[in-house]
């Protein structure tokens, strides 16, 4: 059992700038020119620290779905999002997140699912009637930053969305940049400092505390009983207790849900979007199918295989990182406790030993019997194991609806060739405007 290979990088900071630079591509590489276990030092001698990376599906398992207690979010990364966003499903550990997950699972059935979907149709409408003028040009990012955060924002306040949308929209931006730049600063400054940098966070999370906590308060002087999220958080009842959630850890799963929820599905639609505008006959397959399916989602498999196909290529998920509690072994290599360990969705979504010409767009690779070939791992741009994904299903089901809406009125045509990602964030996304022309059906 040997020490895995270490990504050259310089003696003053290790791997640090390539990894400012580009996360993405840093990873890529160091699986394509090192292999499946890599190991990157990053920062300068005497704050230096180890990040093992692991590309390998049989190894990504092992990270995500290994043995109860060996891997955990307890690290920095998930600690900054627990400080911005509260302690919700995605950031809590141990008896907490049991104890949340046996309380929300039942709000994520696919039935209950379901009933999310008539407003999905409605914003989805409506963004297609704005799009009624033929050649026009829009910017296909903001179009569907403004979709998703339109359908989870319904889904998670009801009728009161455009209570919270202009919060939302002011306070979102400048908690996800602050979060990620504390995240990854080999030191940061003490939250409480006054600097400039955590006074705006702070009014920006006090603001978005505030809307939140309200419309949790109008919910239960209302009594509840509605379709909405929050209705249902306020219903949810411990199965082995019988208590109810309090006050707070609603609104951190709500916030949770909204930051897991908005950013992700928008760039698996805009990617979407821009990989059907540079391949005509692949949308014209889709729009074909729409077509013939007359509304039914279900009926919409090449639609779906679309979508998955571009969360390969651009996974909203790049990378994920989890903390080691015992000395591990994966790949013949040597994995000491206490370590950062990540995996890469961007990184392990081009593995060359599972996809064939991996940079070529071919929603085929998802016909479902290709898909039971694959291994279960050499694609997760939901995570995987327990910690998987509670929200899966929304997205796909939400990103499929719009497609089949949008696509059904109009052709698209992407105008740039190619469009660079941004990952100066927790989530992948566009570094800039995403062009279409439209073409009225």
């Amino acid at each position: 059992m040997t020490a895995p290979p270490l990504l050259p990088g310089s003696r003053l900071v290790g791997s640090a700038l390539d990894l400012r630079r580009s996360q993405i591509r840093t990873y890529e590489r160091a699986m394509r020119e090192y292999g499946d276990v890599v190991r990157i030092a990053v920062g300068p001698p005497g704050l230096r620290f180890d990040l093992y990376c692991v590309f390998h599906p049989d190894g990504v398992r092992r990270v995500l779905a290994g043995p109860r207690g060996t891997y955990s979010k307890g690290n920095r990364f998930y600690r900054e999002i627990a400080a911005s966003f509260g302690r919700g499903l995605l950031t809590s550990e141990g008896e907490l997140w049991r104890q949340q997950r046996r309380l929300i699972q039942p709000l994520f059935t696919r039935r209950t699912i379901a009933t999310y979907a008539d407003l999905m149709v409605e914003e989805s409408t409506a963004l297609a009637d704005r799009w009624a003028r033929d050649g026009a040009l829009v910017d296909a990012n903001a179009e569907m930053v403004r979709l998703t955060l339109r359908v989870v924002g319904r889904a998670i306040f009801g009728d009161d969305i455009d209570r919270a949308g202009a919060v939302l929209d002011r306070a979102f931006p400048v908690l996800n940049a602050y979060t990620y730049r504390r995240a990854i600063a080999p030191v940061s400054v003490p939250a409480a400092w006054p600097t400039p940098a955590n006074r705006r966070a702070a009014r920006a999370r006090e603001e978005l505390y505030a809307v939140v906590d309200e419309l949790v308060a109008k919910r239960s002087r209302d009594g509840g009983g509605g379709e909405d999220l929050l209705s249902r958080l306020l219903g949810a009842r411990d199965a082995d207790t019988g208590e109810p959630m309090d006050r707070q850890q609603i609104r951190d799963e709500a916030l949770i849900f909204l930051l897991a929820g908005h950013e992700t599905t928008s760039t698996a639609l805009t990617y979407t979007l821009f990989l059907l505008g540079r391949h005509p006959e692949e949308q014209e397959r889709v729009h074909e199918e729409v077509a013939a399916a007359a509304g039914d989602p279900a009926a919409l498999p090449r639609t779906a295989m679309a979508v998955k196909e571009a969360m390969r290529l651009y996974p909203p998920a790049y990378a994920l990182g989890r903390t080691l509690h015992a000395d591990e072994e994966i790949g013949g290599h040597r994995i000491p406790a206490d370590s950062f360990v990540a995996v890469s969705q961007w990184a392990t979504h081009r593995h060359a030993s599972f996809w064939e010409e991996a940079e070529r767009f071919d929603p085929e690779r998802f016909a479902p019997e290709r898909e039971a070939e694959r291994h279960p791992y050499a694609y997760f741009p939901f995570g995987g194991g327990p910690r998987g994904c509670i929200g899966s299903h929304f997205a796909l089901m939400e990103a499929v609806i719009a497609l089949s809406i949008l696509l059904g009125r109009h052709r698209i045509a992407a105008v740039p060739d190619d469009v660079p990602v941004d990952t100066n964030g927790i989530t992948l996304r566009p570094a800039g405007a995403v062009p279409i022309r439209l073409a009225a059906r």
